[in-house]
């Protein structure tokens, strides 16, 4: 099963410009972090130097598992997706730990800020950036369901939280506060880390073949019942690769029925259930009703 061609743009798009905004960002936090010395802004920058590498390597991975399947990979590509994650939750957490000891650093050895209103206006136009990246990532995974363009967005869903943390501390410290710099920086590097975790646990799902939702599970039940002459269904098994489901079912027949009009109920089945999911992938079994243990 091949990824339609418009996902396939759309996905590509998507990880080009979170790349794009990730070494955008980072250059303009650098400039504001070097005329101001802010922790929280060093916080942003690290954030989006990670966010630019962790894009990368989210843009590698998602243009390998768009190939189509081949002869070593009959199930295709689309698991590169789900390392592409467990990636970005180490580059993340990497980011968390430095810039937590850097908020450390910077209680115990406290300096005043220099140029906060451009550490604000930089942080205003990360907002900004981010935010538009955010709909675009949205709207990029409600159409294709990748896995890896959803862990890209959860951890840019974080930077919005991070940006205004940052906004919040400059301006407290232009008035005097100087040490909530640090101390927000702190807070930062916290929720930075929890991000990494939600990204490694979404990604380690894919990778152990954990079943879909129960209710889209039992909607496709219901949809291959639904397929007049079916008696019934059992030995529903489902996985997700990348931007694909997996879906496999038994499904019980009358005895009577000739092999041809056995795999014409199949065939009726899997589009049904297509047709309601289009990206899953359907392998139907065929029972004679007589042969199904009373269990199932």
């Amino acid at each position: 099963m091949q990824i339609a061609p418009q996902h396939a743009r759309l996905m590509r798009l998507a990880t080009t410009a979170a790349l794009v905004a990730a070494l955008t960002l980072a250059v303009a936090k650098a400039v504001a972090w070097w005329l101001s010395g802010s922790v929280s802004l060093l916080a942003g920058l690290t954030d989006s130097l990670l966010d630019g590498a962790a894009s990368l390597l989210n843009l590698m991975a998602v243009r390998y598992s768009l190939r189509p399947a081949d002869d070593d990979h009959r199930y295709g590509h689309g698991k590169a997706e789900a390392l592409a994650g467990l990636g970005q939750a180490l580059f993340i957490g990497a980011s968390a730990v430095l810039v937590g000891s850097q908020g450390i650093a910077r209680l115990l050895h406290p300096e005043p800020l220099s140029a906060p209103s451009l550490g604000v206006a930089v942080m205003v136009l990360s907002l900004l950036v981010t935010f538009a990246l955010l709909l675009f990532q949205g709207y990029v995974v409600r159409q294709t369901g990748s896995t890896a363009i959803r862990a890209d967005s959860l951890h840019y869903r974080s930077d919005l939280l991070l940006n205004a943390s940052i906004i919040i501390a400059l301006l407290l410290a232009s008035y005097g506060w100087a040490q909530l710099d640090a101390i927000f920086g702190l807070g930062i590097a916290l929720y930075i880390f929890w991000s990494a975790i939600s990204i490694a646990r979404e990604a380690a799902t894919v990778l152990m073949d954990q079943e879909l939702d129960p209710q889209i599970s039992a909607q496709m039940q219901a949809l291959a019942c639904a397929v007049p002459g079916v008696l019934g269904t059992h030995d529903l098994r489902t996985r997700l690769s990348g931007s694909h489901w997996f879906v496999q079912l038994h499904v019980e027949l009358p005895n009577d029925l000739s092999l041809l009009q056995a795999h014409n109920l199949c065939e009726q089945v899997e589009q049904a259930i297509r047709e309601q999911y289009p990206r899953a992938e359907v392998l139907v079994h065929a029972d004679p009703v007589s042969v199904v243990p009373a269990h199932s």
